[in-house]
């Protein structure tokens, strides 16, 4: 028995104004381990709990640093892709605008349909198609 237990002890009995005979001592022994011992299982459970609920904490914190590192990843991601897609849209407008103009459409219209002017003539050149295919594997 501790010294503070006895103390207890002298205190209880001191404010029941009684003299403790030995039967009462040992009561108020067997009373005070018995709270020690509810004490000491209560802090236990309390402790038990403290600690699942720190690592949940830890556990939940990991997972949305990880989500967030993810994420911002994934928006770099996205404004590469959005950055690349104003770029090509922008010269589509270009070459639209370009194309737009009827000497471009008419340079076009000459190649691709082999087309002539009022005052043209059209000259086509064939090569065939053997002689075309032996130069190639010559070279």
């Amino acid at each position: 028995m501790t010294a503070e237990d006895e103390r207890n002890i002298n205190t209880d009995l001191a404010e029941n104004n009684q003299v403790a005979p030995e039967k009462t001592v040992r009561a108020a022994q067997s009373k005070h381990k018995k709270n020690k011992v509810k004490k000491g299982f209560y802090y236990s459970f309390l402790t038990l709990v403290l600690l699942y609920c720190i690592v949940q904490v830890g556990f939940g914190a990991i997972l949305n640093i990880s989500k967030t590192i993810s994420y911002k990843s994934k928006i770099n991601t996205l404004e590469k892709v959005r950055d690349e897609a104003e770029t090509r849209n922008q010269d589509l407008k270009d070459d639209i605008k370009q194309f737009s103009k009827t000497t471009s459409l008419e340079g076009i219209a000459r190649n691709n349909l082999k087309m002539a002017g009022e005052d043209e003539v059209l000259v086509i050149i064939n090569e065939n198609k053997k002689e075309a295919d032996t130069n190639k594997k010559k070279k």
